[in-house]
């Protein structure tokens, strides 16, 4: 019960990043040593399963699927983002410098922590994670498309979005803003809009269903360029939660600003208070909590999926 309570709390922390656009889950993912066994998990749901649910019983396939991990994790997400979505959008617009550098820290640590995963660097790995690191930049410095209340565009932004979440570096959140599809979501998730919630919902499962699978099949043949890429993500993802920023393009979701693009600035040319000291010192703690991650024996990345 203690293992999956953990995995639970795991899932919320999942959430309440991809509830932020600019923060993806998947990172929380690596930095919490679960990623490559949410991958394997969520690939091996499919048809098979109904094979071997008549040939062993419930039981059998239910272990097989892994699903007492599947469903701790997924009820945390859920949880995540029902209820601390507000409290996270509230530190987000009342304490923004002090929430980013956190993160920044958070992340600035995983990007050694995944990349000292690789023992040698070849100019395949290099070449990778410079692609990871373009694609993550180029993707943060996107505008917004027009909104579109569609069922099928939704679905597909559903799709698209949850292949965001579990690729570390990029944010579902930030995704649905470039796909024009946060805001309708958003006031979905709020009002309860069952039809517009199961649209997004069947695309992202779709999404996740295939996308995980390409992902483990990467990870079984080319798992150091997998890994250099993914570590490209990460690193890109750096200058979208850069603390000390100034908005230049916004949009409004139900009375609430959500930053869409900034110019990043060094902390003594910050408009209004920079809490500079109090950002490094939140920074350091961001760096600590993967350093006792590492310290207390996460699993290793590096792990052969299977």
């Amino acid at each position: 019960m203690k293992k999956y309570i953990k995995i639970g709390l795991k899932g919320m922390a999942m959430g309440a990043a991809d509830v932020v656009p600019g923060v993806s889950g998947g990172t929380i993912a690596f930095i919490t040593g679960i990623y490559e066994e949410l991958i394997k998990s969520i690939s091996n749901i499919g048809p098979q399963l109904l094979v071997n649910f008549k040939k062993q019983g419930f039981t059998a396939t239910w272990k097989k699927a892994n699903a007492n991990f599947l469903l701790s994790l997924f009820i945390g997400i859920a949880i995540s983002i029902f209820s601390l979505m507000r409290i996270t959008n509230h530190l987000l617009e009342t304490y923004p410098i002090l929430v980013w550098s956190f993160f920044f820290g958070l992340v600035l640590a995983s990007v050694f922590y995944v990349g000292k995963q690789i023992k040698r660097w070849k100019l395949k790995q290099i070449l990778a994670v410079s692609l990871g690191f373009g694609i993550a930049v180029i993707i943060s410095l996107l505008s917004p498309s027009q909104e579109s209340n569609s069922l099928i565009y939704l679905f597909f932004a559903g799709s698209i979005a949850i292949c965001a979440m579990i690729l570390p570096g990029i944010s579902g959140a930030f995704i649905l803003v470039l796909l024009g599809a946060y805001k309708n979501i958003s006031e979905a998730v709020s009002n309860f809009d069952l039809k517009v919630i199961a649209s997004v919902g069947l695309g992202a499962l779709f999404g996740l269903l295939t996308f995980s699978r390409i992902l483990k099949w990467l990870f079984r043949h080319y798992q150091t360029t997998t890994l250099a890429l993914l570590t490209g993500f990460i690193a890109g993802s750096l200058f979208k939660i850069w603390p000390w920023k100034i908005t230049t393009e916004k949009m409004v979701v139900k009375d609430k600003e959500i930053e869409l693009a900034h110019q990043l600035v060094l902390p003594q040319h910050y408009e209004g208070e920079a809490f500079f000291i109090p950002g490094l010192f939140l920074m350091f703690i961001g760096v600590l909590v993967i350093l006792l991650l590492e310290y207390f024996g996460q699993k290793p990345i590096k792990k052969q999926v299977k």
